[in-house]
């Protein structure tokens, strides 16, 4: 099983670890490190997190940012990394 983070899900990471980095430094590359964490526990959970806007959403660990995923043919494809406190319509609209 393969696991593909998409362009836009790429730039949430880069747009999380940023602002993580200008809080703390060091808390960026620890923000990284725990998404991909949850993105690794994929092989073995992939597919049994409930589904919302049609894609199955994983909360991170210990990070507020949910991943939003989908199954294609056996592979994970990752469309977005969003960061939970925002406004429930703006997860909406960009899955949309």
């Amino acid at each position: 099983m393969i696991i593909q983070i998409l362009d836009e899900a790429e730039q949430d990471l880069v747009n999380g670890a940023a602002f993580y980095e200008h809080q703390c430094q060091g808390l960026g590359n620890c923000f990284l490190d725990s998404i991909f964490a949850d993105i690794e526990s994929l092989h073995l959970y992939a597919g049994i997190h409930a589904k919302y806007f049609t894609y199955h959403r994983l909360l991170a660990k210990r990070f507020p940012f949910a991943i939003y995923y989908r199954l294609n043919a056996g592979d994970i494809n990752i469309y977005a990394i969003l960061d939970c406190r925002m406004h429930p319509s703006f997860s909406r609209d960009r899955l949309s």
